[in-house]
């Protein structure tokens, strides 16, 4: 079934259980997936990366938006925030753990003798490609530091 099944089957549900947050946050996702698709123009769905490459935006922008409430004081506007979170990485790849994320930019670092943080370009071009959809781009810079600086 593809992503836009799912949501709209998804939709559908969170109407009739009447779940307000689960509904803003699909329709969001669906938003998304229309406006990229009319942007590229074409009558055909757009590709799994793209669709995976939107619904981690969403998700990320949904985390800054609720990290700036909290340290703002308004838990009461975050909640809704990682609520929707929630609901929308359901339809992500399962994620990688950050020890699996090391182990494969390790292994990328020592096949392309990469040294220095001068290679971090490099080796952050590869990883992002390689972990696309597994991992998120900030836990990839983290790790990608912290390994060319030892």
């Amino acid at each position: 079934m593809s992503l836009q099944a799912s949501i709209m089957d998804a939709m559908k549900s969170a109407m009739k259980s009447k779940d307000s947050i689960a509904l803003e946050a699909l329709r969001a996702v669906k938003a998304e997936l229309l406006l990229a698709q009319t942007q590229s123009g074409s009558k055909e769905e757009i590709s799994e990366e793209e669709e995976i490459k939107i619904l981690q935006k969403l998700v990320k922008q949904r985390k800054d938006s609720a990290t700036i409430f909290t340290e703002q004081g308004r838990n009461d506007l975050a909640e809704p925030e990682l609520a929707q979170v929630a609901i929308i990485e359901q339809f992500l790849p399962e994620q990688m753990s950050n020890e699996e994320v090391e182990a494969i930019i390790a292994k990328i670092i020592a096949e392309g003798n990469h040294a220095g943080m001068a290679a971090m370009g490099q080796v952050m071009g590869i990883a992002s490609k390689e972990l696309a959809g597994k991992a998120d781009g900030k836990t990839i810079s983290t790790i990608v530091k912290n390994l060319l600086t030892k």
